[in-house]
């Protein structure tokens, strides 16, 4: 279980072809302390499982759904990652609960600039749309966010000189892909309201 609070930028060194599945090698001194084998550690909010750590890096195998499903796909050597290690128990929820399953991607439309803060405007799948409200919370690239306008096929996030600067929303421009995740206590409301309708 992740927050959305993005730990550090870090860095694809490798990719490694398996045929139906890709070894990314990935730095991240932050992330990778005190890692072992079987750690989880979100990639641009996709949940990935570390394989092997030596020094500041570590290696994750991504199996072709996840490739197909998020934007990981896209990703080659030099490109910059949202890494997120799991929230310890007991520790506060900084953002909101974050499972690290992306639902699907959107992509960059526009971004408009302030003095002090830039409005991003992200396409929406229609089938995630549902699930999506202003004021309510979702997942980009990793990266717990606060919904500022919400349309049936777009939303719209205001990104903070510190998200700027330290997650990948600071480089993505439009046409961009970013990996999404809704609300999970959306989809839970959304399955029980629809169990107790079939019911009556």
């Amino acid at each position: 279980m992740f927050t959305g609070i993005v730990e550090e930028l870090g860095e694809i060194t490798a990719v490694e072809s398996l045929g139906d599945a890709s070894r990314f090698r990935l730095r991240g001194p932050v992330v990778t302390e005190g890692a072992q084998h079987g750690d989880s550690i979100a990639v641009n909010g996709v949940c990935l499982t570390v394989v092997e750590h030596e020094g500041d890096e570590f290696t994750a195998d991504v199996m072709a759904e996840t490739l197909e499903r998020s934007s990981l796909g896209a990703l080659a050597v030099g490109s910059r990652v949202n890494l997120e290690r799991p929230t310890a128990v007991g520790a506060r929820l900084g953002g909101h609960i974050v499972q690290g399953h992306v639902d699907g991607t959107g992509a960059v439309i526009e971004r408009r600039p302030s003095e002090n803060w830039e409005i991003v405007k992200v396409s929406l799948p229609a089938d995630l749309s549902r699930y999506v409200v202003e004021k309510g919370s979702i997942t980009v690239d990793g990266i717990s966010l606060t919904v500022v306008e919400a349309g049936s096929d777009y939303f719209t996030v205001s990104l903070i000189p510190t998200t700027l600067a330290l997650t990948t929303l600071g480089l993505k421009q439009p046409g961009d892909p970013v990996n999404l995740e809704v609300d999970i206590i959306a989809k839970y409301v959304e399955r029980l309201l629809g169990t107790k309708e079939a019911a009556r």
